[in-house]
Order: C-alpha cells, then structure tokens, then sequence
C-alpha cells in the first residue's frame, strides 16, 4: 500500500494544469448505455473512479477502447445487465448504471452503491423518480431490481437538490415517454457537462444549471463525441494549495464562474486572485486571514472543498467557524490535523478551528477522498515531514498528484510501505 511523504515548509509557485471534473466524468460515461452508437470522449481525468467505470462498462459488455483519438464506449450489445457488487462498492456513482439500463433495455439489476465514508447518502430519491416514471423497484440480497415495459414522463420534485439523482433522472427521462419535469433539481456544473452530453446525443433538455430541468423524451438517442469540462475541485484544491504555502500558482484551466464562492473566501483571507479567460492565478502574501465558511449546494461554498480550506484556515490568524451542511460525517480529517498541531473543536455539524501559528509534520491517515488532500495540503505547509497513509483514497479524486506538487517546488514523494 502507498503513502505520500512530504517535506513542508516550501512556498509553492509555477503553473499546473488542471484535468477533465471526475464528477462530470462518470456520469457522462455511464450515458454511454443510452445508446447502441459509439461514444468517444476526450479529456477524462486520468483517476482511479474514471478506471472503475471504464472496467463496469467493459464488465457490462460494451466495448471499450482508449487510443490517441479518445476513449470510445460502444454499448451496441451487452453481456448482461447487472452491475456486480465488487465494482459498484467502491464509488457511488457506479449505481447510475441503473436508469440508463432500464431505459434502455426494461430492466436493470445494480448494487446498492459505496464509495467514501462521509456520511449516509441514501438512494432513495433515485427510485421514487423512477418509480414515478412507472418503474418497479425492489431491493433484493442487496441488488436494486428495476423493471419497466416503457417508462413513461413525470413530475419530479427533489426534497433535497440531489446532485446524484438529477444526474440519474435526466438521463432516463430522455429515453421516456413524454416530458419529465425534476424541479428543486441540482444546479452543478457537472449537472450542466452532462445535458450538454446528453444534448449532444439528441436528447432535449432545457433548464439545466437551474432550478427546474425539463426533458422531452426521445425514441432514441445516438452516439457523440465530447470534451469532459475542467475540474473545478481539483482547480480549487491547487488554488488552497497557493493559499496555504504562501505561494504563487497559475491554475491553467480552472474557470471562475463555476469558482465564485471559493474566489471570495479566498479573497477575504487576503489572497490575491487574477482571473483570466485560460485560469486563475493565487497570490497569497503573509499569513492568511481566518474567514467563516459554511458548505451549501452550487452556487454556495462546495463540500468537496471545506477539508482542504479547513487546513488553511488551521494557520489562519483568528477563529473561524466551518459548517458542513451537506454531508453528517465529514469531519474524519479534524483528529488527524489536530495530530499535527491544529486547534480544532467539533460542535455537530460546526467545527470552531483557532489558527495556530505552525503545524507540524506527523504520520496521519486518510479516511475519504477530500479528507485525504487536505491532510497532504496541510504537509506541505507544516514543519518537518508528513507521511499521510492510506492514498487509495486520494488516488479516486487526483491523477499523479504528487507529480503535479513537486512541480510546483513541493518536496513529496509516493513510497510504497512496508
């Protein structure tokens, strides 16, 4: 198994190139199934889950091939229409296979879904919609059973803006019958890369990006050729990274609108950002400012940031509060950055950080994705080494990343332990 070992105490500068969103990327995949054309898709970021799906596709019976031109996904004919346990159990987007199987075929069998411990995100929105739409669904030994002759277009309300279950509706209600209506929907960017996919597709969709998504459905829809959007998460990890080692990065490929509360918070820390049309460049002088942060679905403060802006805000000077609003259980980081000098005290969902004026290096293990960057962030602007274990997790989210830092001047390595 392999660690991250990093030296602190370098001010990161230069440039880095930021890959396709992870999280546009495997839904966009999974769409694939909607049709028997093939698919070719450019700039998938080079991650662990990206690789999971590929291997369910492929496991599915779809033809996979990845070349110099792009990787293609044709789904003419299938060997069955179950996705197994041992690849649905690592990453929760596998349980998208579902809809679009239905859909398609009539009937699906999938794995209730795993992926990060950080909380219960139950499936439950995904089958009401479904069965909204006339599906038959049950649980069975721990497989989701969906059968329909033709689904049929509804009126879909989301209690929560679910951005796993507008992902999964919008696409099986392309292939349904009359028009379907997913209001309260969710209004990420990755939302938006998908119906632009799925538009590309032939698919009709209106409304993406807001708050009401309107899809008329379709008899078939046919093969494409696409470009995964950049990953603002990743963007935004690089983009902490200059804030928390006082330094200099050009972020190449991250897009300011889809960043525009990270901008700010990051601004009223009292760093410098410069935007321009191909990036965004992170100037941080002096000790950073402590700012309250409080997680909300897009447009607000994303989730899959608060790990790595809680690491810079250990160092910050003041108190802030960070609430996560999101998920229940996405704290796990908070032990082991109090292992490394940090002053961090958890209130439910509230976690009171006192900045300190140094962490320092420590043996720490990841427990998620997010969890496990901002342990690596915190590293780099700590004291003496850091050996941060278990980076399978990191490995899901960020391709080479220990490539990506020591370009930037950090000293870090992967070692495998012993």
């Amino acid at each position: 198994m392999d660690k991250i070992v990093i030296r602190g105490g370098r001010r990161l500068r230069g440039e880095v190139a930021v890959e396709g969103a992870k999280n546009a990327a495997l839904p966009i995949l999974l769409a694939s199934l909607l049709t028997a054309d093939r698919c070719v898709f450019h700039n998938l970021p080079h991650v662990v889950d990206v690789g999971t799906t590929l291997k369910l596709l492929a496991d599915l019976g779809a033809r996979v091939e990845d070349d110099a031109s792009g990787v293609s996904v044709h789904a003419e004919r299938l060997a069955r229409l179950e996705a197994q346990y041992d690849l649905v159990k690592t990453m929760r987007a596998s349980f998208l296979a579902l809809g679009p199987l239905l859909a398609r075929f009539g009937r699906a069998r999938v794995s209730t879904p795993g992926g990060c411990a950080i909380g219960s995100r139950p499936v439950d929105l995904h089958l009401e919609g479904l069965q909204k739409m006339g599906a038959r669904c049950r649980i069975v030994h721990g497989y989701v059973e969906a059968e329909a002759e033709r689904l049929q277009g509804a009126r879909i309300y989301l209690d929560v803006p679910s951005v796993g279950a507008t992902e999964h509706l919008m696409m099986v209600a392309t292939l349904a019958e009359g028009t379907t209506t997913i209001e309260h929907a969710a209004r990420e960017p990755e939302v938006v890369d998908l119906a632009h996919a799925l538009t590309a597709m032939g698919a009709r969709i209106t409304g993406a990006g807001e708050d009401m998504i309107t899809i008329e459905g379709v008899p078939a829809l046919h093969g494409l050729d696409f470009s995964i959007l950049p990953d603002r998460i990743e963007a935004g990890t690089f983009m902490i990274a200059a804030a928390i080692t006082n330094g200099d990065i050009y972020v190449r490929g991250a897009r300011a609108e889809h960043l525009h509360a990270v901008i700010l918070k990051l601004r009223e820390a009292g760093v410098e950002i410069k935007e321009d049309a191909d990036g965004i460049r992170v100037i941080a002088n002096g000790r950073l400012s402590s700012v309250d942060i409080r997680t909300m679905p897009y447009p607000g403060f994303p989730t899959d940031l608060q790990a790595q802006m809680m690491a810079a805000m250990s160092l910050a000077d003041g108190r802030s509060v960070i609430s996560e609003t999101i998920f229940e259980n996405r704290f796990m980081h908070v032990l082991e950055l109090n292992r490394m000098g940090a002053d961090i005290k958890v209130e439910g969902n509230t976690a009171i950080v006192r900045g300190v004026a140094m962490l320092s290096g420590a043996p720490v293990m990841a427990t998620d994705l997010r969890a496990s960057v901002c342990l690596v962030l915190a590293g780099l602007a700590a004291e003496g080494v850091t050996e941060v274990a278990r980076v399978y997790h990191l490995d899901r989210g960020y391709a080479h990343i220990e490539d990506k830092l020591s370009a930037l001047g950090a000293d870090v390595r992967r070692v495998q332990e012993r």
